[in-house]
């Protein structure tokens, strides 16, 4: 009866840890999707070797806020952080529907790309354009 109780207990613990790890895991993916093409991430993630590619065209986008540095001055630090975070949000969201890469984003500075790391043919300056 005892072995039985600290069995199923037990049991119970091996299934919380693993809901847990799964979790964690999922964090992790997300995080590394973010700073990584998912094509490159799972690649990595498969313990393949990624090799640099040529991309005969791609078209970049940069944008930064104006007078950044001017609504920093009259904001306090949370306001700004929260600003960015809404703006990159909503920004984020919108590049979803389109075949477009977000490279990074720095401060105010948000970079996209298409063209890479899926090839789109000559088409890439149309989506930047049409997400703009």
């Amino acid at each position: 009866m005892m072995m039985e109780k600290y069995a199923a207990n037990l049991e119970i613990k091996v299934d919380e840890r693993t809901a847990e790890l799964q979790i964690e895991k999922q964090k992790a993916d997300q995080l590394l999707y973010r700073m990584l093409p998912r094509a490159v991430a799972e690649r990595m993630k498969q313990g393949q070797s990624i090799e640099a590619e040529l991309f005969d065209t791609v078209t970049v986008y940069f944008s930064d806020v104006v007078s950044f540095t001017n609504l920093c001055s009259q904001s306090t630090p949370m306001q700004v952080v929260a600003f960015l975070d809404d703006m990159y949000t909503m920004f984020d969201s919108i590049i979803e529907s389109y075949d477009v890469y977000k490279v990074e984003t720095i401060g105010d500075a948000y970079m996209l790309v298409s063209g890479l790391p899926d090839r789109n043919g000559d088409s890439h300056v149309l989506r930047l354009q049409k997400q703009h």
